[in-house]
């Protein structure tokens, strides 16, 4: 059923509504062998919620997890945020995990409301509050339900993925464990922002608006929130959007942000109440999946369309029967950005893409002198270049994931956001009832700045892992190395660098 969510009028407690149990808690010893298949990947742990219900394959993970983290030293009064995109076995796994960060060690958790928190604002609260790491309990664009995925990953201290250093850590103790800790905890209630649990001093757990933090961050920080607004508002009677949420995390985001930040009407958002099956259907942002939107932007009546996945780190654009891909969604925000959005008023220090992506990216970094990066699939690559420049970083992949430095993950909200401060920018000195700029005028005038590059996208699903690799491996075989080299040689882009 529908969640009891943070977004019209969040339900706070006062600071003061603490439950303190004193007295300590019992902790469990548990004996247990290792699992296979908990090699966590570009993404994290995905498997079908069959198997996460096996206890104790979820108890494992964790326990390695904290097991790498005592490692480095970093798990002895430690505070990690726990939230996930709300779907199907979300909250049963946030109690276990209570349970399991108690008995060994953590300081204290952040729990999002009802466990919820999409990946992008748990990076930002990960920053903004400077600490240890955060668990996400999301397989993202992955369908959800008893019968589909969940999955679960871990983001470090910079507020990215893990890199590949801590996940073999944690793969070698999964299959090295000989026992878990867990503590004898009752259910907490998660239903209101505010709420604190303690056990004295050795363990508390804080309930948060999983919202606000993200929210600030955006408005104060990145982009100019009132000429959006101006614009939005102004143009209302021409300008309508439609943004798709998909029943994932993003909904209550699209509450407090569009409509209650931007004034967007409330019939501009569509499926914006996260439920654990994603209302039946596959929270992927894509022209397949998301053609209740492509079809309302089809007819002409709407002339900006967004859809997010389900724990909201990617996004479609799409303007009046148009369609954006994200190619070049990356490229026309990276040209556009120093012009329209605030946070990179003082310049771009770098931009860059996954390999796979298009390269009209490249062409915006040639005509700018700024420095391109190309890197493998996966965003914590993009948190290296970030981490490494520190600021001023637009990221982006071919799987309609785009994102900058002001977190270390790939953020949808960002980029309409971003697409927004485009249009309101090309808008500024239109009168309400003018002939508008719109999404496809600011793709064809790109087009005919750099040129078009055409690029496609296929997804094979339900694919094995060994039947992918294999395939792999076999194409590999066909390949003569040096053919490559020359190809490569010939169409990379001089100022193209590798990291």
């Amino acid at each position: 059923g529908d969640k009891k969510l943070f977004g019209n009028g969040v339900r706070m407690e006062a600071a003061a509504s603490v439950q303190d149990d004193a007295k300590p808690f019992n902790v469990e010893r548990v004996s247990t062998t290792p699992i296979q298949g908990q090699a966590t990947g570009t993404s994290g742990l995905r498997k079908r919620v069959k198997i996460f219900e096996q206890a104790p394959f979820l108890h494992n993970w964790i326990q390695s997890l904290f097991n790498t983290l005592d490692d480095m030293g970093q798990l002895k009064g430690s505070t990690l945020v726990v939230g996930g995109d709300g779907r199907y076995w979300n909250d049963e796994a946030t109690q276990l995990i209570v349970r399991l960060a108690a008995a060994n060690g953590v300081s204290k958790l952040l729990l999002g409301v009802n466990g919820i928190i999409s990946t992008p604002a748990i990076s930002a609260i990960i920053r903004g509050r400077k600490i240890t790491g955060g668990i996400i309990l999301t397989a993202s664009h992955n369908p959800g339900g008893p019968d589909a995925d969940f999955g679960i990953k871990f983001n470090a201290s910079n507020g990215g993925p893990a890199p590949e250093k801590l996940t073999d850590s944690i793969l070698k103790h999964t299959l090295n464990i000989t026992h878990y800790n867990i503590a004898e905890i009752p259910t907490l209630s998660l239903a209101v922002a505010g709420k604190q649990y303690k056990w004295g001093d050795a363990f508390s757990v804080e309930v948060i608006d999983g919202v606000q933090e993200y929210l600030d961050l955006l408005s104060r920080q990145v982009f100019d929130f009132l000429a959006i607004r101006t614009f939005l508002t102004t143009h209302a009677a021409q300008f309508k959007i439609r943004l798709d949420a998909m029943h994932g995390v993003t909904g209550p985001y699209l509450q407090r942000i569009f409509h209650e930040e931007l004034g967007l009407p409330q019939e501009s958002l569509l499926r914006a109440n996260p439920l654990p099956d994603f209302g039946g259907g596959h929270p992927d942002p894509n022209l397949t999946y998301a053609k209740t939107l492509v079809d309302e932007l089809s007819t002409g009546n709407y002339q900006f369309g967004a859809a997010f996945d389900g724990d909201g780190d990617r996004n479609m654009i799409l303007g009046s029967r148009f369609f954006v891909n994200p190619s070049d969604s990356l490229a026309i925000i990276a040209d556009h950005a120093v012009a329209v959005i605030p946070y990179f008023r003082d310049g771009l220090n770098a931009i860059a893409r996954s390999m796979p992506t298009g390269a009209a990216l490249d062409r915006v970094a040639a005509a700018k002198g700024i420095k391109l990066y190309e890197v493998p699939t996966g965003w914590k690559y993009f948190g290296n270049i970030m981490d490494h420049f520190g600021r001023n970083v637009i990221c982006g992949e071919e799987s309609f994931g785009t994102g900058s430095d002001h977190i270390r993950e790939k953020d949808g909200i960002w980029a309409v956001l971003s697409w927004l401060s485009i249009l309101a920018y090309h808008n500024k000195d239109r009168k309400a009832g003018e002939p508008l700029v719109g999404v496809e005028d600011v793709a064809r005038a790109h087009w005919k700045k750099y040129g078009r590059h055409f690029f496609s996208r296929y997804d094979y699903e339900e694919v094995s892992s060994e039947g992918a690799q294999a395939m792999m491996a076999n194409s590999r075989l066909g390949v003569n190395p040096q053919m490559y080299t020359r190809f490569v040689s010939s169409s990379r882009t001089p100022n193209t660098s590798r990291p």
